[in-house]
C-alpha cells in the first residue's frame, strides 16, 4: 500500500504530480472544512500534506499520525500552526520564491493603478467622460517607496521600482547581501519618507495590524499603499478612514483580514481602494513554480538522499521575509 501525499485542494500541477509517481495524490478541494479535513486524514493518514487552501492546525497533524511535513504551495505559512508542528516533529516547508515574479508584477500593477488612477478613469471612460482638462496622475519617478519585506518578493518588486526611477527603501532584519539601490532603514523611516508603502512580509502576532491609525498618521499626506502579502497586516477600518480622508491618496490590495471577502464589505465601493481577489501569485508559470517546489519540498523530508537531484529544502523563516 502506498502512502499518501494529501493536497488541500482540487488539483496540482502535472509537473508537480510526475514528481510525487510513488505516493497516493489525494484531493480535499478547494473549500475543504475542517471536520472535512479531520475526515479525510483519518481514512489516509497522509504522510504529507500540500498547503493550497485552509488552515492546517494542530488537530489536523493529531489526525494524521503518519503525517512528516506540510509543504506550503506558496511561501506564506501563516495558515499552518508551526508551533504545533514543531512540537511533533513535522516540518513545514515553504516555496519560497516560486511565486516571486507573478507577486511583484501584481505589486507592480496595483502601484500604477494607484498612481495612474486607472480604475477610477476606465469607469469615467466607459459613462462616457473625458476628463483630460481636469486630471492629474502622479508621477512615480524621483519618490521614494518604502518596503517592508526583503525576501524574494521584496527584492524583485524592488529592482522593478528602481528601473523607474523611484528611490527604494525597505526594512526586514531578516534580509542579507541586498543590492545598493535598496537603502535599509528602521519602520519609522519607511512611514515618515515613503511616498508609496508596499507590504512584502509574512504575517507574525508582532507585526498584526502594523498600519493602523497611529502609523498611518505618521507618514506622508497623499502616501500610497499596496499590500500583496497577508490581509493582517492592515487595520482596514483604519485604512478606510485615511483613504477617505484623503491622508492615503489611494490603496492597492490583493489580501484581506477575512478571506474570501464576504458581500458588503465596507471597501465595496470605495473609489481610491483598488481591489484584487488575492490572485498575485495566481499566474499559469507561478502555479506550475508553486506545485513543483511544494512537491520538493515534500521529497526533501520523505526522501532526504534524494533521487537524483530532486533534494530541494526551503526552510521556513520566522519574522519579516
Amino acid at each position: 500500500m502506498r502512502s499518501v501525499v494529501m493536497v488541500t485542494g482540487a488539483d496540482l500541477a502535472p509537473q508537480a504530480l510526475e514528481l510525487l509517481h510513488d505516493f497516493d495524490v489525494v484531493y480535499a478541494g478547494k473549500t475543504c472544512t475542517e471536520p472535512e479535513l479531520l475526515e479525510l486524514c483519518r481514512k489516509h493518514d497522509p504522510v504529507a500534506i500540500i498547503v493550497r487552501y485552509g488552515k492546517v492546525p494542530a488537530a489536523v497533524m493529531d489526525a494524521a499520525p503518519a503525517l512528516r511535513v506540510v509543504s506550503k504551495h506558496g511561501s506564506g505559512t501563516d495558515t499552518i500552526d508551526k508551533d504545533a508542528a514543531r512540537e511533533r516533529g513535522i516540518e513545514v516547508r515553504a516555496a519560497v520564491g516560486a511565486n516571486a515574479a507573478a507577486v511583484a508584477e501584481q505589486a507592480l500593477a496595483l502601484l500604477l493603478a494607484c498612481a495612474k488612477s486607472v480604475t477610477h478613469l476606465d469607469a469615467r471612460m466607459h459613462a462616457g467622460h473625458w476628463d483630460k482638462a481636469t486630471h492629474k496622475s502622479v508621477e512615480l519617478q524621483g519618490r521614494t517607496v518604502g518596503l517592508v519585506g526583503l525576501g524574494a518578493i521584496g527584492q524583485r518588486f524592488a529592482r522593478m521600482c528602481d528601473a523607474m526611477g523611484m528611490t527604494v527603501i525597505g526594512h526586514d532584519p531578516f534580509a542579507k547581501d541586498l543590492p545598493s539601490f535598496i537603502r535599509v532603514v528602521d519602520l519609522e523611516a519607511i512611514w515618515r519618507e515613503s511616498d508609496a508603502i508596499s507590504l512584502h512580509c509574512p504575517l507574525t502576532p508582532e507585526n498584526r495590524a502594523m498600519l493602523n491609525a497611529h502609523t498611518l498618521a505618521r507618514c506622508k499626506s497623499g502616501v500610497m499603499i499596496v499590500n500583496t502579502a497577508r490581509g493582517g497586516l492592515i487595520d482596514e477600518a483604519s485604512l478606510q478612514d485615511a483613504v477617505r480622508s484623503r491622508h492615503v491618496l489611494a490603496a492597492g490590495l490583493d489580501s484581506f483580514a477575512v478571506e474570501p471577502m464576504a458581500p458588503g464589505h465596507p471597501f465595496h465601493g470605495e473609489a481610491n481602494i483598488v481591489l484584487s481577489p488575492h490572485i498575485g501569485g495566481v499566474t499559469s508559470d507561478a502555479y506550475v513554480n508553486m506545485g513543483v517546489a511544494a512537491a520538493r519540498n515534500v521529497l526533501a523530508v520523505l526522501l532526504p538522499q534524494g533521487r537524483g537531484g530532486l533534494k530541494v529544502s526551503c526552510p521556513v523563516r520566522s519574522g519579516v521575509a
